[in-house]
């Protein structure tokens, strides 16, 4: 299975935030890679936001801004760094189409 076949799905689960201003400050958030072959595998993680100059009302926040934020952040950490957790991922799924070990008895 390549790559360009197995989708990416970000996804934010929590939010942490400053009630006086609405400042989100950690992001929680999911990813999972789903080939259509073999069951969907994820990963979980968190990252620390840095204040913007003008801050987004909590209730006017989506959960594309969200993300874009979490990438923008994670890439901040660690140049490329999303591009990293989605090859890690993808490894995952490739060593299901060739597994190296395997359970089982010989009788």
């Amino acid at each position: 299975m390549s790559e360009s076949s197995t989708v990416f799905i970000w996804a934010i689960k929590e939010l942490e935030r400053d009630l006086s201003d609405g400042f989100v400050f950690t992001a929680h958030y999911t990813v999972r890679a789903d080939n259509g072959v073999y069951p969907p595998v994820g990963a979980y993680g968190s990252v620390g936001l840095a204040r913007p100059a003008v801050l987004i009302p909590f209730d006017q926040l989506t959960e594309e801004r969200v993300i874009n934020w979490v990438k923008t952040g994670l890439d901040a950490e660690v140049l490329g760094q999303v591009g990293i957790i989605e090859a890690e991922l993808q490894a995952r799924l490739d060593k299901k189409l060739e597994p190296t070990c395997g359970k089982g008895l010989p009788w």
